[in-house]
């Protein structure tokens, strides 16, 4: 069993030395990285990286090429904002001293990390991904936002302990943009393209109903303060993206429910 550690990359030279270092022990570590003009992709090569430059075609689309253009069968996804831990490195360490007994996939869950603190509650843990796989057994799914490796449906699929650290948000206006810039015109356009509509009362009562669910049921008052800014943010990202799915379908001509 052999692993290649596989990083999408544009401009992130502030983060691909954390995420490659941590999966320097993996037999290949490849770097598809989509035109970056910064040092991401020197920074990478002089830690022994093989960088392939591709121009960016999305987020499913490049990690299917990335995947793709991988050494080996066995693939670890990594985000250049993510990093092994020490506890998952031994687990994978230990699946390939026993390759008789894989599963064709392992869910893998996620801590990230929030205002310098782990995030363990405000429905972002574990946020199991599905990150080590044999890329025979199936493909990257072709969807604007939150993309995923599905498994074909006779492949089995295992669960790993170790956590993948994220590291994705740098401070309050970094979020603040992500939302604005990617995630919820991603989000919109998603939910658009899957013929879903919306509504002014959804308009209305999306943020409110996405702070509540965040802060009392996933338990993000456990979190603190981070917790409630984290609750905030997503109050915002629900807010935004039902209102520019109202803006498309409007501009569509689409029937509106009022």
């Amino acid at each position: 069993m052999k692993i290649s550690a596989v990083i999408i990359t544009f401009n992130e030279e502030k983060n691909i030395r954390r995420a490659i270092e941590s999966a320097n022990w993996a037999d290949e570590v490849l770097v598809v990285d989509s035109e970056s003009t910064d040092k991401t992709r020197q920074i990478a090569e002089s830690l022994g990286a093989r960088v392939v430059v591709h121009p960016w075609e999305g987020f499913s689309k490049q990690k299917q090429f990335a995947v793709d253009r991988a050494s080996f069968e066995w693939i670890l996804s990594l985000d250049a904002d993510e990093e092994v831990s020490p506890d998952l490195k031994k687990e994978i360490q230990n699946l390939k001293k026993s390759p008789e007994e894989l599963s064709d996939g392992y869910r893998i869950p996620r801590l990230s990390f929030y205002m310098n603190r782990p995030i363990r509650h405000s429905g972002w843990y574990p946020d199991r991904q599905l990150r080590l796989f044999n890329r025979k057994k199936g493909k990257w799914n072709e969807v604007l936002i939150h993309e995923s490796f599905q498994l074909e449906k006779s492949a089995r699929t295992g669960n790993l302990r170790g956590d993948i650290f994220h590291f994705s948000v740098e401070n309050a206006a970094h979020h603040h943009k992500m939302i604005g810039e990617r995630y919820a015109p991603l989000s919109a356009r998603q939910m658009f393209e899957n013929g879903r509509t919306t509504s002014k009362l959804n308009i209305l009562s999306a943020g409110p109903l996405a702070f509540f669910r965040s802060f009392i049921l996933k338990g993000g008052f456990l979190d603190g303060f981070p917790g409630f800014v984290i609750a905030r943010f997503g109050a915002h990202h629900a807010f935004l993206k039902h209102l520019l799915l109202w803006e498309m379908a409007k501009k569509n001509k689409s029937k509106l429910p009022e």
